[in-house]
């Protein structure tokens, strides 16, 4: 069974006029949200055999702070992942769809745009994942796919499985 894990970016640094986006690093907030986000994958035997990454500062720095929980992962930096939008994001998935687990680290608005498509296309194993994930995708937040068959990517035939926010996962303070 083919699975898909779609993942925004960790909290960053803010965006300042006259700064490069693509070079904006994660906070310690961000590098905290991701390693708690790699253990649930962990503990949910959601492992991936390939992650698809944005080649910006902050997509790669949350695979680094997440890669310790999946060693055997391969990595691929994608340019086009780069705010790319809910086509761009389905070719990328289908050219990479020879692995049986993939997730893919982005950006907003194609990465939350394209996880409600496949909502919307293929339905919801979890109707309150599915409201929390309509809402917003916030920063290290992961929806996690799974297909009814093991042919080739088309959104029709993954189910939204869970949504997970990093901020349910974080102790009380």
């Amino acid at each position: 069974m083919k699975r898909l894990i779609l993942m925004r970016h960790a909290k960053t640094e803010p965006w300042f006029q006259g700064t490069d986006d693509e070079s904006r690093a994660l906070i310690a907030r961000g590098h905290t949200d991701a390693a708690l986000i790699a253990d649930v994958l962990q503990d949910m035997d959601w492992r991936p055999d390939l992650t698809v990454l944005s080649p910006a500062r902050r997509t790669r720095e949350t695979w680094t702070a997440m890669q310790d929980q999946f060693p055997s992962a391969d990595k691929k930096i994608v340019e086009a992942l780069y705010l790319v939008g809910t086509r761009g994001l389905a070719d990328i998935v289908r050219d990479h769809d020879f692995a049986g687990t993939l997730m893919v680290i982005g950006h907003n608005p194609g990465i939350h745009d394209f996880a409600c498509q496949i909502v919307a296309e293929a339905g919801t194993a979890s109707r309150p994942a599915a409201l929390t994930l309509s809402q917003k995708m916030p920063t290290g937040a992961v929806a996690l796919f799974e297909a009814q068959s093991e042919r080739p990517f088309n959104a029709e035939a993954f189910r939204l499985i869970d949504f997970v926010r990093p901020k349910t996962l974080r102790p009380e303070m």
